[in-house]
């Protein structure tokens, strides 16, 4: 079989375009990275700050109009909590309800106006909690967090965590 020099030529000329069209595919790509990831960086680089000192120093007035949006909603069950002055009182119950507590922000990532935060909890169940008298147990809690921010405020989030872990931890589910 006889390969024509024409069919060659026009294969050459095509892989010279496809590779030319990747190349400034590349090149817009890295160009425009730098500028989109710097209002995630200024996003994370917030979130977890604030985060860290509600959690590990017991800041609660940091729940205010300049880290989160006044209708700032925590996705929930069996209701959501809405509003700064209940998020400060929700969180509020884990600050009085444990002690020793290690907040740690074990990885934070996002794009445009969304992040998502692996998180690890330990504390020594000291006090009430949501209705639940001390147990004086050691917990040690991972999750997942899905923000959702808004002009560099916090304007949503939802946890993922395993709450019967939890529960069976502070010895109120048998282990199985």
């Amino acid at each position: 079989m006889k390969v024509r020099p024409i069919l060659v030529k026009q294969f050459i000329i095509a892989l010279i375009h496809v590779i030319i069209i990747c190349l400034l595919a590349c090149n817009t790509a890295e160009k425009s990275s730098p500028a989109n990831t710097e209002p995630v960086a200024k996003n994370i680089k917030m979130y977890t700050a604030v985060w860290n000192d509600i959690m590990n120093k017991g800041k609660l007035d940091l729940f205010n109009d300049s880290n989160f949006t006044q209708d700032v909603v925590f996705y929930m069950k069996p209701a959501n909590v809405v509003g700064i002055d209940s998020a400060r009182a929700y969180y509020g119950q884990f600050l009085t309800g444990f002690s020793n507590i290690q907040f740690t922000v074990k990885n934070v990532f996002g794009q445009d106006d969304q992040l998502v935060k692996h998180w690890q909890f330990k504390g020594t169940h000291t006090g009430m909690f949501f209705g639940i008298p001390a147990t004086g147990k050691a917990v040690e809690l991972d999750g997942a967090t899905i923000v959702k921010m808004k002009a560099g405020k916090i304007a949503s989030e939802q946890d993922f965590f395993d709450n019967m872990d939890l529960m069976t931890q502070l010895g109120l589910v048998p282990v199985q």
